[in-house]
């Protein structure tokens, strides 16, 4: 099983929910599919702030000035490696909440960038994005030409 389709069962996983079925003529996003990704986003945000608080009370627990310089340098770099874990997931859970606001304002689903739906399986396997396959796929190759 490729991993992005593993990756999204397993954000669906953690919202309790199955690949959404579309009915026959059903509009794209209504509010049933937006119900189904606010669930899913909801959920994944709990999650996330669960990890973090989960790694505040460890920091405080495993706090410890250990006597021998290399043990205090192996457990700086452990709390440096979670730390950068957590930034990134704070900054993650910030995409969340405005992709949560996205969808209050009834424009979700939407490229940012050209207008046309996203579509119903890249949002599953991604909640958070904002840009059309097509539209991401053009802003990586012009990201690549100006590193290289």
């Amino acid at each position: 099983m490729p991993e992005s389709k593993k990756k999204a069962l397993g954000i669906l996983a953690i919202a309790g929910v199955e690949p959404y079925q579309a009915k026959p003529g059903e509009e794209y996003m209504s509010p049933e599919q937006t119900e189904h990704f606010t669930k899913i986003l909801a959920a994944w945000r709990n999650q996330l702030r669960e990890e973090v608080d989960r790694t505040v009370h460890h920091m405080q627990d495993e706090a410890a000035n250990f006597p021998d310089p290399v043990d205090r340098a192996s457990q700086e770099e452990e709390f440096s490696l979670e730390l950068r874990n957590r930034d990134r997931e704070r900054r993650l859970i910030k995409k969340i909440e405005k992709t949560l606001d996205k969808i209050e304002e009834d424009d979700f689903g939407f490229c940012d960038s050209c207008g046309v739906e996203i579509g119903i399986r890249r949002l599953e396997a991604r909640p958070t994005a904002d840009l059309c396959i097509d539209c991401k796929t053009l802003a990586e190759i012009k990201e690549k030409q100006m590193q290289g």
